[in-house]
């Protein structure tokens, strides 16, 4: 886990034979509960650890690009 200003970022890389899929969930804490965000890229990486880290630049850019409206819409879960 890797925080990202007020967000948790959670990096779950998937794997796909011998290659790991970028994946990864971002977290908010709101009045209503935890919020969660997934995300689910298609870069695929030979390394556990290279997909790791580049699921966190990845999340931060999501985070950079969406601001506020990441999560203004409310619903609990969804992909992004």
């Amino acid at each position: 886990m890797e925080r990202i200003g007020e967000y948790a970022v959670y990096a779950t890389p998937i794997k796909e034979g011998g290659q790991w899929r970028l994946a990864g969930r971002i977290e908010h804490d709101a009045a209503e509960g935890v919020m969660v965000r997934r995300f689910i890229r298609a870069d695929l990486f030979s390394s556990q650890d290279d997909a790791i880290e580049t699921t966190f630049r990845k999340a931060k850019q999501i985070i950079d690009q969406h601001g506020a409206t990441l999560f203004g819409d409310g619903a609990a879960d969804r992909t992004v």
